[in-house]
C-alpha cells in the first residue's frame, strides 16, 4: 500500500513514520513518498526516518519529490500536512492579531481565518488534483484549520477526505485515566466543531462515568482541563471542554497572556524548528537524537501561555508521550483498507448528525469506521450554550471559504468581524489590510 504525505518535510513527519514502522500485517503500508517544497527540509526528515528504521527489512520504504502531480499519482492514501506561509506566516498571524488585541492561534479567531484564508485555496487545488491522478485514493487531513480545510476539500472528493486530531483523543484518555479506566475501554460521548467540542460523557462498561467525575471537585483538578478551566466552570458546563475552548471563556486573560509573552507560539516554533533543520545540515548530527530532543521541548511548551493565564503549572508527563493523531491515522488506514472496523472521533460530513446544520458542514464526532470510509454517530442535541458557538463558527468558516472561491474582501472582513472573539468591523478592515501586507498570497482577495 502506497502512502503519500504532502508536507513532507514536515518536522512532526517522524511521529507518522514511526507508528508506520510498528504496523506488520498484511495490508500495510509498504512505501512513503514525501512531498514538500522544500528539498531541505526532506532531507532532514529523511534522515531522521532512516535511522528509526535501522536495519528494520519490512521498515517501508521511502522516497522524495518536490512535484506534486508525481507524488500523488499512484497513491492509496494521502496524508495532507502542509503549512501554507510556513512558521513564518503562523508567527505573523499572531504579530498582527495581537497588536489589534484579539487572538491570533493558528486555528481559533483572527489567525484561524488568515491562515485559512491562505490555505483553502491550496487545499481545494490539491483536492481537484487527487480526483485527477489517484480518484480512489482517501485523504487522511492534518491540515489547520483542520475542520474548514477538510470541508474545502469535501466539496470536490466528497466523503473521501477526512479530518483528525489528536486533541479529543488526549482529552477523553486524559478523563479516562483520572476515572481509573483503560482509555480503549471508553466510549467519549464527544460533539462539536475541529478544536470547539465537548465531552458529554464517558461511558465504561455501558455505564456513564462523567457524572462521578463532575460531582468531585478534587478529581476534575487534577488533570489538564480541569486545571485549565477550573471545577467550577466544568461543573456549570456539566461537561468537559476541549482544550482549545479556553480560548474563548478566558479570551481576555488569553491574549493578555499572548501579549505579555516573550515570544508568541509560532515565533517559538519557528526559531526552534530553524534551529532544528539548520543542525540537520551537519553530516554528522545524530538525525533521531536531535529530533527527539527538538519534540520533547516542543511537547513541554504546548499551551504554556493558557496555563500561566490559569495560573496552573507544567504538563502533566503522561502528556508528553507520543501517540497522539498518527496514532489515529494509523488506525483510519488499518481500518479503511482491511475493514478493520474501529471507532475514532474525526471531522466529517454532518450528514444527519447534528440537526442545527447541514449534511455537508464537516463536524467532529465518534464515527464508525470501516472499508467504506467513516461514518457519523448519532449523537444528543448540543445544549444551547454550545450551539450558539458552533453556529457562529460555522458561520465564518462558510464565509472563509467563499472569500477563498471569489476573492471578495468584502467577504473576507465578514468573516473576520462575524467571528465571536473579533469584537468590531473596523477591527476586521484592520485586521485584512494588516494581513494582506504581511502575506503576498492573499493578494486574490482584491475583488469587492
Amino acid at each position: 500500500m502506497r502512502l503519500t504525505i504532502l508536507g513532507g518535510g514536515g518536522f512532526r513527519v517522524p511521529l507518522v513514520y514511526g507508528a508506520l514502522l510498528g504496523d506488520h500485517a498484511e495490508g500495510r503500508v509498504t512505501h512513503v513518498t514525501l512531498h514538500d517544497l522544500d528539498a531541505g527540509r526532506l532531507g532532514a526528515v529523511v534522515r531522521v526516518l532512516a535511522e528509526q528504521a535501522g536495519d528494520d527489512p519490512g521498515a517501508p520504504a521511502v522516497t522524495v519529490t518536490t512535484d506534486l502531480d508525481e507524488a500523488l499519482t499512484g497513491a492509496d492514501f494521502v496524508f495532507s500536512a502542509i503549512r501554507v506561509g510556513g512558521l513564518e506566516g503562523r508567527a505573523a498571524d499572531e504579530r498582527v492579531a495581537l497588536a489589534e488585541g484579539v487572538l491570533g492561534q493558528e486555528t481559533v479567531g483572527a489567525g484561524g481565518i488568515a491562515y485559512g484564508l491562505r490555505t483553502v485555496p491550496v487545499a481545494v487545488d490539491i483536492a481537484r488534483r487527487v480526483a485527477r491522478l489517484a480518484p480512489d485514493a482517501w485523504v487522511i487531513n492534518f491540515t489547520n484549520p483542520a475542520g474548514l480545510v477538510t470541508e474545502a476539500m469535501s466539496r470536490h472528493i466528497g466523503g473521501r477526505v477526512i479530518g483528525i486530531c489528536d486533541s479529543p483523543v488526549g482529552l477523553g484518555r486524559r478523563i479516562a485515566r483520572v476515572l481509573g479506566a483503560h482509555p480503549d475501554e471508553a466510549w467519549i460521548d464527544y460533539v462539536g466543531l475541529n478544536h470547539l467540542g465537548w465531552v458529554r460523557g464517558l461511558h465504561i462498561a455501558g455505564r456513564d462515568q462523567l457524572p462521578r467525575l463532575l460531582g468531585d471537585p478534587g478529581l476534575l483538578g487534577s488533570f489538564e482541563e480541569g486545571r485549565l478551566f477550573g471545577p467550577d466552570w466544568l461543573q456549570s458546563l456539566g461537561a468537559i471542554p476541549n482544550e482549545y475552548l479556553h480560548y474563548y471563556y478566558f479570551n481576555r486573560e488569553a491574549v493578555r497572556a499572548y501579549q505579555e509573552a516573550k515570544q508568541t507560539r509560532g515565533a517559538f516554533l519557528r526559531d526552534q524548528q530553524a534551529r532544528f533543520y539548520e543542525e540537520m545540515r551537519r553530516a554528522d548530527a545524530p538525525a533521531l537524537e536531535t529530533w527527539d530532543r527538538t519534540r520533547a521541548e516542543r511537547e513541554a511548551t504546548y499551551m504554556a501561555e493558557n496555563r500561566e493565564a490559569a495560573g496552573v503549572g507544567e504538563r502533566d508527563a503522561c502528556d508528553l508521550e507520543s501517540g497522539g493523531y498518527e496514532k489515529v491515522a494509523l488506525a483510519l488506514m488499518r481500518a479503511i483498507a482491511r475493514n478493520e472496523r474501529t471507532t475514532l472521533i474525526l471531522n466529517v460530513r454532518n450528514r444527519t448528525t447534528l440537526s442545527l446544520l447541514d449534511e455537508d458542514a464537516v463536524i467532529e464526532v465518534p464515527c464508525f469506521v470501516d472499508a467504506g470510509g467513516a461514518h457519523p454517530v448519532s449523537v444528543a442535541p448540543l445544549p444551547d450554550h454550545a450551539t450558539g458557538l458552533v453556529c457562529s463558527v460555522k458561520a465564518v468558516e462558510r464565509e472563509v471559504m467563499a472569500a477563498a472561491e471569489s476573492g471578495s474582501r468584502a467577504t473576507a472582513v465578514k468573516a473576520f468581524a462575524l467571528h465571536p472573539l473579533v469584537d468590531s468591523v473596523s477591527v476586521a478592515r484592520r485586521l485584512l489590510d494588516a494581513y494582506t501586507s504581511e502575506h503576498p498570497g492573499l493578494a486574490y482577495l482584491n475583488r469587492k
